[in-house]
């Protein structure tokens, strides 16, 4: 028979730490401050876009992982370009905001 092998447990004071979050969350996320903070609706900028509010909404909440255009599409409607819309989703803050 087979021997018994057991994990190691946890040290009690070691936090648990949060998983990483996605580039796609974190996209999302600026995106949707950034429509709030232009003081837009969802409906108006999945217009410009060229995209339906639900698949802007998803994108939105990080449940879609947009392709490179659309992903232009959508920062273009806000006046992003692709860079600046990496730039900032990839700043510490934006990783700390996610946590």
């Amino acid at each position: 028979m087979g021997e018994i092998v057991r994990f190691p447990e946890r040290a009690a004071d070691r936090p648990v730490e949060a998983p990483e979050p996605l580039w796609r969350e974190l996209v999302g996320r600026e995106l949707h401050r950034e429509r709030l903070d232009r003081g837009e609706r969802l409906v108006d900028v999945a217009e410009r876009a060229g995209v339906s509010m639900q698949y802007l909404s998803e994108v939105e909440r990080g449940l879609k992982d947009p392709s490179s255009e659309m992903l232009q599409a959508i920062a273009g409607a806000l006046d992003l370009g692709l860079r600046e819309l990496a730039t900032r989703a990839a700043r510490p803050e934006a990783l700390a905001l996610a946590a």
